[in-house]
């Protein structure tokens, strides 16, 4: 699956239920084959990807390789465990990133 199909995923994945009051944008910068930036907003209970970057300051931004993020869509990756040891990298505010993580089930 491509890192596109990935993104178009989330959508399906969002658990809106428990966005509530949530508000946030997060930047991922992916490195590798398949690479480039996709930001995913959370405003009203609705989760967008957009390819690129925003003109707004993210909430957060997240450094990754495509492969790693491929593992971490697919459960293959604990997050907290790749964010340990250096595969993972937030630039921002980490909360949003938790938060995040527990919104769309990564």
């Amino acid at each position: 699956m491509s890192t596109a199909d990935l993104f178009s995923t989330m959508p399906s994945r969002f658990q809106a239920d428990k966005a509530a009051g949530t508000t946030m944008g997060i930047l991922f910068d992916l490195s590798g084959a398949d690479g480039g930036q996709w930001f995913v907003n959370i405003a009203d209970g609705q989760l967008a990807v957009n390819e690129g970057a925003p003109a707004a300051t993210p909430s957060a931004t997240i450094k990754m390789t495509t492969d790693d993020f491929a593992a971490l869509s697919s459960g293959n990756l604990n997050p907290m465990m790749a964010f340990m040891t250096g595969k993972v990298k937030v630039e921002g505010d980490l909360n949003s990133v938790m938060k995040f993580q527990q919104l769309v089930g990564f």
